[in-house]
């Protein structure tokens, strides 16, 4: 039957290793920090300190503590590259840029509302802030990587049309 402590192969967990101790059998640190991911365990060290991780995983219900040191891991990830903002910056930038998105997705669909209320007989020239070519039938946004054919030229893709 295999432990889930690694130190029955011999190797100790990351943070063992990093606190230059024995990874006991029933080490709580080796299920979450393997010894393959030194750095998740330097990272949740840095930020939250050795202590604080033990009584967390101590205080969470089984079921729940590798989504505990997971978040833990990516938030001290966060945190050492944005040292004021941490996780809270980047999910900030994701919120503004859906909100972007939201807005231009409703500026499309105001377009093609008017375009199928209005004659059928013509495409407008403009969704949104898109452009459409009428000779090629595509679309042309105004976000420059959206126009990149994302397979190369040896096909695999419609160019953007819709």
């Amino acid at each position: 039957m295999a432990s889930s402590s690694s130190s029955s192969s011999n190797f100790p967990c990351a943070a063992c290793k990093f606190l230059r101790r024995k990874c006991m059998p029933y080490c709580i640190f080796a299920p979450y920090f393997p010894p393959e991911e030194p750095q998740k365990f330097f990272n949740v060290h840095k930020i939250f300190g050795a202590s604080n991780v033990c009584k967390l995983i101590n205080e969470v219900a089984p079921h729940q503590r590798q989504d505990a040191i997971n978040s833990l891991a990516y938030e001290a990830q966060e945190r050492l590259k944005d040292p004021v903002y941490g996780c809270v910056g980047a999910i900030s930038v994701l919120q503004r840029q859906v909100m972007r998105l939201q807005r231009e997705l409703d500026a499309i669909r105001a377009d093609l509302i008017r375009y199928t209320a209005g004659s059928c007989n013509e495409m407008p020239t403009t969704v949104g802030r898109s452009r459409f070519d009428h000779n090629t039938g595509n679309f042309y946004y105004p976000n420059s990587q959206w126009n990149s054919e994302p397979y190369g030229d040896n096909g695999g893709s419609d160019g953007g049309s819709l």
